[in-house]
């Protein structure tokens, strides 16, 4: 139930017209993510490049000191995954990743506080459509 209320919070995130239909919420038990696209929808055979801005779900500051990573899966068994990499802006991570197909894509991503082994990872799952790449001159 909680992975079907998280899964609507995300299709809810992405309609509408303001700048907020280009990120995706999500939120696990001590955090709340922000994934940004830097092409909206993505696109296959392109890198397409995630910002994912991570704060304390309690107390809304920005974790500074983190790790983590993003991965996802097609239903024709294609994959993807990328480290995060921690950007200037404080609590911003980013993490690369190339859709070798169109289609669904289930997407997700672990992130811990500290790179401590003691700290468990937390995780988050969302569905990504991902388009054809746009036709050559565009």
């Amino acid at each position: 139930m909680k992975k079907l209320l998280v899964a609507a919070c995300f299709l809810l995130a992405a309609c509408g017209d303001n700048k907020r239909a280009s990120e995706t919420r999500g939120w696990s038990d001590s955090y709340t993510f922000r994934v940004i696209p830097d092409v909206v929808p993505p696109r296959a055979l392109e890198p397409i490049h995630f910002r994912v801005v991570v704060q304390d779900k309690k107390t809304g500051q920005p974790i500074e000191t983190g790790e983590g990573r993003m991965f996802a899966n097609s239903k024709d068994g294609a994959s993807t995954n990328d480290g995060f990499t921690k950007e200037k802006e404080v609590g911003t991570y980013s993490a690369k990743l190339f859709f070798p197909v169109t289609g669904d894509w289930a997407m997700a991503l672990q992130f811990r506080r500290e790179k401590d082994p003691h700290l468990p990872l937390e995780r988050i799952d969302w569905i990504q459509a991902v388009v054809d790449p746009s036709p050559p001159g565009k």
